[in-house]
């Protein structure tokens, strides 16, 4: 997941792997460390092959407890999402209503990305680390994926990248690329003989993978937005970076060619165009103070309406024409959102949308009051939401916003 992910940990969706083919069957076992790095050393070639990149530096291996996993997991994300951040970040997604009231985020995340991880590549030491409690047929499976990442490290500094603050939708588009790239190099060096331009859509496969999943007890009981959150990367990346591969032939789908919004990973023809987000920022607040502020983009902006509409394609259709979003969290509890879209139609459908999902997340809360309004920040059309108690003082001045050129 993007806003919330570990920075320099990859979680190999082993179920995907084994959905696109007959994985396990061909899979060798590799139980010591020797074996393990054996394993490395031969499919280094096949990597390079696949990416067309070449390892400026040998990649290192190591093996690591669940224990051991899971104190990485809390290191990193403590570090990566500090307290007031996480904090912020919470509030927002409750106001939302994206995760319930009563979830602590940091735990369930903790808990999750421990059981979720089968491998990871961690940025700051240049290895990739296996836990050793993984199957050993799934070995290879695991390593083809990380050593991509680490072969993607040595062209670009990923723990930068995805340490940016409060560009959640950016963040996002990133991950999906470098998540997406490693999904389908994976393929490629397991399968060497399967066309990928024969496989089925890769986002269309996420109920699959999801019902997969859904066995594993911690992703189980986690919210949709986690859920959708967590695969997005993997297959809505690796149809991003299919696309890329045949309409951009020999070029690598990051650096400058890194794609801005998750729209442009929905909707590869709005890469094509140059479809660039407008970036928002907020010029007057509210009698409180800011407590948190980010963006959610088409991806998340679609799963909120899904959230509360119970309908993903109906979602799908008011969220086209996207064109930029960013929200502010007060210290009182109050939400303002504002988002740009393409046209007065486009604004006019998602306003309608979020009213109706708006109803249904409001519905009952006596003590809140909110508002949607459509209006135009410097002459773009938009669409306002606010959402906060009856008596909060911004109600009497709502906060602004202003376009970045």
């Amino acid at each position: 997941m993007g806003r919330l992910s570990v920075t320099g940990t990859t979680l190999c969706v082993l179920g995907f792997a084994c959905a696109a083919g007959a994985c396990r069957e061909r899979a060798e076992a590799a139980r010591s460390q020797s074996e393990l790095k054996q394993v490395v050393r031969q499919m280094v070639p096949a990597v390079e092959r696949a990416t067309g990149l070449r390892f400026k530096r040998d990649p290192r291996v190591e093996r690591r407890t669940r224990q051991q996993v899971r104190d990485y997991v809390i290191d990193k994300f403590d570090h990566d999402l500090p307290a007031a951040e996480l904090a912020g970040a919470q509030s927002a997604y409750r106001l939302f209503g994206l995760i319930p009231d009563s979830l602590d985020l940091r735990a369930l995340m903790i808990d999750l990305l421990t059981e979720q991880v089968a491998g990871y590549f961690d940025a700051d030491s240049g290895a990739l680390f296996i836990p050793d409690d993984v199957d050993p047929s799934q070995v290879r499976v695991i390593v083809s994926h990380e050593l991509v990442h680490a072969l993607q490290d040595q062209y670009m500094p990923l723990d930068s990248m995805m340490q940016q603050r409060h560009q959640n939708d950016r963040r996002s588009a990133a991950q999906a690329v470098l998540e997406g790239q490693a999904t389908l190099v994976q393929i490629q060096v397991l399968m060497p003989e399967q066309k990928v331009e024969s496989l089925p859509d890769f986002w269309q496969m996420r109920d699959v993978v999801g019902r997969q999943q859904d066995q594993m007890r911690v992703f189980a009981r986690a919210p949709l937005w986690l859920k959708e959150s967590l695969v997005f990367p993997y297959l809505g990346g690796a149809e991003f970076v299919r696309w890329f591969d045949r309409s951009h032939p020999g070029q690598q789908p990051f650096g400058a060619a890194m794609p801005t919004s998750t729209e442009q990973i929905l909707h590869p023809d709005r890469y094509a165009a140059h479809d660039n987000p407008a970036r928002l920022a907020f010029v007057t607040r509210a009698a409180d103070s800011a407590r948190y502020e980010d963006d959610l983009g088409e991806f998340e902006s679609r799963l909120l309406l899904t959230q509360w509409l119970g309908n993903e394609q109906q979602a799908e259709a008011y969220v086209a024409g996207w064109h930029g979003d960013r929200y502010d969290v007060f210290a009182a509890g109050a939400l303002v959102w504002y988002s740009l879209w393409d046209d007065a139609a486009a604004a006019n459908r998602f306003a309608k949308g979020l009213q109706l999902a708006w109803t249904k997340r409001t519905a009952g809360a006596a003590d809140r009051r909110s508002r949607i309004d459509r209006l135009l920040v410097d002459k773009l059309p938009a669409v306002r939401l606010v959402d906060a108690p009856v008596a909060w003082p911004g109600w009497r001045l709502i906060p602004t916003v202003r376009v970045l050129h």
